[in-house]
């Protein structure tokens, strides 16, 4: 996966032409500080998960109920 500087540029340039939309109104409308950071932060990470490959299927899937997989126990949970 290639970085992607916690800018609005490239946070912008990395997402999709939908989200890029959606990410740029956020954007625009917070205000400087915690809100704005806020806004960089979650489309930031939106726009790294989104480098995984195979996570639009793997979503899908999860939404959709299919190819879903246990989870193991957490150590020293009790068995009810």
């Amino acid at each position: 996966m290639r970085p992607i500087p916690r800018t609005i540029e490239a946070i912008g340039q990395a997402l999709t032409a939908e989200k890029r939309a959606r990410f740029y109104g956020e954007v625009q409308t917070a205000e400087q500080g915690p809100e704005l950071d806020g806004v960089l932060e979650r489309w930031w990470m939106d726009a790294v998960l989104d480098q995984v490959p195979g996570r639009r299927r793997r979503h899908a899937d999860g939404v959709a109920g299919r190819n879903l997989v246990p989870l193991p126990k957490p150590r020293g949970a009790s068995e009810r």
